[in-house]
């Protein structure tokens, strides 16, 4: 342990902190900007400056290391005047639209604004019209109101392993951009949105479709299916000031029916079915020498990542569409025979804590007779919005159930959501199969927390089943590496493409990086996941008796001729694009 000073306060902290970790740990606050927990750490904004007690230097505190007998000040007139001067500097080049942007209540700029009592711009700005990047369906960048903090291209890069973006130009005309100033969609962006959860203003955000959302509301001919997937339930209350990690399953389900759906099915029935379709091509594999790993298939963000970086393990990816696109496909087809409905006047909107979601509904292999699985695909941020524009008044809705039978799951479906979920869902299931019992351990706490990768030897009925578990493209790409060396032997293998899974996806709240220092959302949203399963009386996906009665009246049987049809897929080889 370390000892120094801090405001004149005596503060202990661990060998390796900065100064700005020891403030926070002991109740300081010091403003920040391009500092992220665990992403970027460079001192670049300078708004984190405080006072070296006995030289009167200014330093940034989130790249000065604590030391033994250290005297720093934080809230002097000098570091103060300098903060201001600092952020006034920012703010002379910036796009000052914040009413009318999306981020408007939730930018961390504009809280420094506030706390610092900025009431006036004293510097005049080059104010160069920069680039608004639009084209790809998912991500929408805008220049004018970036400010070069680099959180984004930290995220890209450390965190997914993609480097889609990085610095353009220098002196007022940089800006942040895909190489030969292409478009996001033009480049191996894999639509994650981390980018998104890491800028600190408005300068990144989702393709917006409120717009055809409403619009699909007003039609009297379109019959509207809304469906939310499970990361959804835990996280959309902190739009409303619930703490991270609330449970609002029967709050949503209610919110969406007032916004005026015609049903209201539940993505966790399709993760029901994913299992029963995964688990089959899994046990398939295995037993006729088909190609292993198999890789999940479930997350769109991993899918791109896998088509632009590591073709050759497309073989190996499941060829289960994700759980979103089999809950669409069964919505248009045996939804739409069982009630007399011409699926072309189905819309269905899925709401997602997925921005490359946004990507996946509109891949051509989506769909079948001129329409698509899936019509629209909101983010959790999306829905909020569209409830504040509706007054719906989501923090006094009572619970409410999903529609049946679309809307029956298990809490192996609702695990969906958290890094290691749908490998334990998976093993609840094929345990049972292959040893043809109702067997009583059900939580496989092998594959669940939050290390980048994770590995387990399952043995079931005599039969030892390799399997191991990552999340973030980082990852995956480390995991994959390893196979390739030869290193590595598994059988099967869950990918997220996002840090802790869906529950910490591109779409979900906002959570700014001061909070990030005290609550770890991926913590606290698995922890509410978990909680959720352990709710559910039926805990297993081919325990379902709405999962039985789809397969008895509809499909056949799990890997049926018809289940392809409707299903699987296939995947493109992007290395070359």
């Amino acid at each position: 342990m370390i000892t120094m000073k801090i405001d004149g306060r005596i503060v202990q902290v661990t060998e390796g902190a900065t100064v700005l970790e020891a403030a926070l740990a002991a109740g300081i606050k010091i403003p920040t900007l391009c500092n992220l927990k665990d992403v970027n750490k460079i001192g670049a904004c300078r708004m984190c400056l405080v006072e070296d007690a006995r030289s009167g230097k200014l330093q940034a505190s989130c790249v000065l290391p604590a030391s033994e007998g250290l005297e720093v000040l934080t809230a002097t007139p000098k570091v103060l005047n300098a903060r201001r001067a600092v952020l006034e500097l920012i703010l002379s080049d910036h796009d000052r639209s914040c009413l009318t942007c999306k981020r408007n209540h939730h930018c961390e700029l504009q809280t420094l604004s506030e706390e610092l009592g900025i009431t006036d711009i004293p510097f005049q700005g080059e104010h160069i019209v920069k680039t608004i990047d639009e084209i790809s369906p998912s991500v929408v960048r805008d220049n004018n109101k970036c400010i070069l903090c680099r959180r984004c291209v930290a995220a890209c890069e450390k965190t997914q392993g993609v480097c889609a973006i990085g610095m353009q130009n220098r002196g007022f005309k940089t800006q942040i951009g895909s190489i030969f100033g292409k478009s996001l969609d033009e480049v191996a962006c894999i639509n994650c949105g981390q980018c998104i959860a890491a800028c600190p203003t408005g300068a990144l955000t989702e393709k917006d479709a409120t717009k055809v959302v409403w619009e699909a509301l007003a039609n009297k001919d379109k019959f509207v299916v809304f469906q939310p997937a499970p990361a959804v339930r835990v996280a959309i209350g902190e739009e409303f000031g619930m703490p991270i990690g609330t449970r609002c399953t029967g709050k949503l389900a209610a919110a969406l029916r007032r916004l005026g759906a015609d049903k209201v099915f539940d993505v966790d029935f399709g993760a029901d079915l994913t299992i029963m379709e995964e688990g089959t091509e899994l046990l398939e594999r295995i037993k006729n020498g088909g190609t292993l790993p198999m890789i999940t298939s479930c997350s769109p963000g991993w899918v791109k990542f896998c088509e632009h970086f590591y073709p050759e393990f497309l073989p190996n990816l499941s060829s289960c569409k994700s759980p979103n696109q089999m809950q669409g496909a069964i919505t248009k087809t045996y939804f739409a025979e069982k009630n007399g409905l011409d699926p072309k006047n189905i819309f269905v909107v899925s709401v997602m804590p997925c921005t490359a979601k946004k990507f996946e509904i509109d891949r051509p292999e989506m769909g079948r007779d001129g329409y698509r699985d899936v019509d629209a695909n909101l983010t959790t941020r999306e829905l909020a919005r569209m409830i504040r524009q509706a007054g719906i008044d989501f923090i006094n809705l009572p619970d409410e159930s999903f529609d049946e039978i679309l809307g029956d799951s298990t809490g192996a479906a609702v695990i969906f959501g958290v890094t290691g979920g749908v490998m334990e869902a998976a093993l609840r299931t094929v345990a049972d199969i292959l040893t043809g019992e109702d067997l009583e351990s059900l939580e496989y706490h092998a594959v669940r927390g939050l290390d980048g990768i994770k590995e387990a030897t399952v043995n079931v009925n005599g039969m030892d089943i390799n399997v191991a578990i990552c999340h973030g493209t980082a990852n995956a790409a480390k995991l994959l590496n390893s196979i390739k060396a030869g290193e590595k032997n598994y059988h099967f293998i869950e990918v997220m493409g996002c840090p802790g899974g869906c529950v910490t996806g591109g779409g979900q709240p906002y959570v700014d990086a001061r909070t990030r220092y005290f609550v770890d959302p991926r913590a606290a949203r698995a922890a509410a996941t978990y909680s959720e399963d352990e709710a559910f009386a039926i805990r297993k996906s081919h325990k379902n008796p709405s999962i039985k009665k789809l397969y008895d009246e509809f499909l056949g049987a799990p890997g049926s001729h018809r289940s392809h049809e409707l299903l699987h897929t296939h995947y493109v080889d992007r290395s070359k694009k």
